[in-house]
């Protein structure tokens, strides 16, 4: 049996790409699965002369995957404009009658992506030391510079998200996800050091500053593809289920919360899953940053703080599920470290913000 027929109906796929999509060609539908996960499912078309991609949910999909994949679409398309590097998006179709479930079309991107494996995030060779990995770091924020710089509203994306008290909702909504826990897995609730800390320092200490725009959500090298030739540059961030409209800082302080302090340049975390001893410093990418988006980082320990908050809390899941029996104990363990890490981190970095 096809592996993609439970993915994919060619016939109705044909039809449809043909309609809204004729730029992929008009030869023989050839339909190839690249990767399939548990948010979702990354199909290969091509017709002939060129390839694109369709990501669609997989069959039995997680609650809002659906919703999802259509929201990726509709920022996908409003950034065609800008100078963010992102997969260019051709067409959407939220009628689950064409291939089973809500999908997107999108270009397919040359470049390299980071892996997970081992508990490390590894990056391809030479990036993969210094000093061709020091430039990771910069090419990534270079693209939060872009992404930072759009205006949301101009490019359609009004009503995308929720910016009204965006940061004051923060801590209560990560909150009430971490507590969610026990009762949806069975788990008994975790005392773990440095949240409540982490928690009240928050709630008392919101930056007066906040300016909207659009939210990556989730940026890491993982989530991200690299021109294969050196100097490092970045050619797409990928994977936008998570994207809203929101503090861009935010994104910022995910992606450098695990490196080096320029105070500390010699620590290095246990838990960190990057080679931080080859990328730039927090302050240094943060530096960068206000220069290239003019953003005042003042408050940015405030970002980093919420950043490692949000982390620990969200990774908890992890650690609950491995207790309720659905992953093994050694992935409990190990998401177990990097919920500590993060809570020990947000709790280090209020202290001594004061």
């Amino acid at each position: 049996m096809n592996a993609v027929a439970g993915l994919a109906d060619t016939a109705k796929l044909t039809s449809w790409l043909d309609a809204h999509v004729p730029e992929l060609g008009a030869g023989p539908l050839a339909v190839t699965q690249l990767h399939g996960g548990t948010s979702n499912v990354i199909l290969m078309l091509n017709r002939g002369d060129m390839d694109m991609v369709l990501r669609r949910p997989p069959p039995i999909a997680p609650p809002g995957a659906e919703k999802g994949v259509l929201r990726e679409a509709r920022v996908l398309t409003a950034l065609r404009s800008t100078s963010v590097p992102h997969p260019r998006c051709w067409g959407a179709c939220a009628d689950p009658e064409v291939i089973g479930a809500p999908f997107y079309v999108m270009d397919r991107v040359e470049g390299w992506a980071a892996e997970l494996r081992d508990e490390r995030i590894y990056h391809r060779a030479p990036f993969d030391r210094a000093p061709c990995e020091y430039g990771i770091g910069y090419a990534m924020v270079d693209g939060l510079i872009a992404l930072a710089n759009v205006d949301y509203k101009a490019v359609g994306l009004e009503g995308f998200g929720k910016p009204g008290n965006f940061l004051e909702r923060q801590v209560d909504r990560w909150e009430g996800q971490i507590r969610s826990y026990p009762e949806r897995y069975g788990s008994a609730w975790r005392e773990l050091p440095g949240f409540a800390y982490a928690r009240d320092w928050l709630r008392a200490n919101v930056p007066d500053d906040f300016r909207a725009g659009i939210i990556h959500g989730d940026v890491g090298t993982p989530n991200a593809l690299f021109a294969f030739d050196r100097p490092a540059r970045l050619t797409a961030l990928i994977d936008w289920e998570l994207s809203t409209i929101g503090d861009p800082l935010i994104d910022l302080a995910w992606f450098t919360g695990r490196l080096r302090d320029e105070d500390h340049p010699d620590v290095i975390g246990e838990a960190t899953l990057y080679a931080v001893e080859n990328f730039p410093t927090r302050q240094e990418l943060a530096r960068y940053y206000a220069a290239g988006t003019g953003r005042d980082l003042a408050c940015f320990d405030y970002y980093c703080v919420l950043a490692a908050y949000k982390s620990g809390c969200i990774l908890e899941y992890k650690v609950a599920q491995s207790s309720a029996g659905i992953l093994p104990p050694e992935a409990g363990r190990f998401f177990d470290k990097l919920v500590h890490a993060a809570f020990a981190r947000a709790e280090t970095l209020a202290r001594k913000a004061g």
